[in-house]
């Protein structure tokens, strides 16, 4: 099998699986050590459906992918194209997972209340004010974000997502579909 030079999109992988990596990390609360249970055959069921499971599996595939980007780690195109395919359907699935577990540990009693508060001050404070004061432009700062803007991290996380996709793409394109060595 013919050698060839890993390309600069593998390699630039190494800061972008480690922001995955906490990212994950820190949406899931996914603890240093995670034990996977190999009691019998149907084990897995229940847990695979575990988003906490589901992301530790992806953030072992991540360390395995930074090493495997790192210059000196010897490789292959197959091994890296398996790996970025085991973690797509995860990384897809993670921002998702991360808003309803959000949605689902959030006390909205609480998050009402505080909204009403919010909008109890804001008439306080627009009385207090003067009155020809012209009103915020819709957009500005000062409004609210519409139901429809992206979460900031989730829009990160998409682009670090992103980033394994253009180093694939980089590792068939150097080695013309065939399965190489990556040195």
């Amino acid at each position: 099998m013919r050698s060839i030079p890993k390309p600069d999109e593998l390699l630039a992988l190494h800061d972008v699986t480690a922001e995955l990596f906490a990212t994950l990390k820190g949406w899931f609360d996914v603890a240093d050590e995670v034990t996977i249970s190999l009691a019998d055959i149907d084990s897995a069921v229940e847990e695979l459906g575990e988003p906490v499971l589901i992301a530790a599996m992806a953030m072992r595939k991540l360390q395995a992918l930074r090493l495997l980007a790192q210059p000196g780690v010897r490789t292959t195109t197959d091994v890296v194209v398996t790996i970025v395919q085991d973690l797509d359907r995860a990384l897809l699935q993670a921002p998702s997972m991360w808003l309803k577990r959000t949605a689902a540990a959030t006390d909205w009693d609480a998050e009402f209340a505080a909204l009403v508060d919010d909008d109890a001050e804001a008439t306080d404070d627009a009385e207090a004010t003067n009155d020809d004061a012209v009103p915020a432009a819709p957009g500005t700062a000062t409004s609210p974000a519409s139901p429809g803007d992206d979460d900031p991290a989730v829009t990160r996380f998409r682009e670090l997502h992103a980033g394994l996709h253009r180093a694939l793409r980089a590792v068939l394109t150097a080695s013309d579909g065939e399965i190489r060595i990556l040195v």
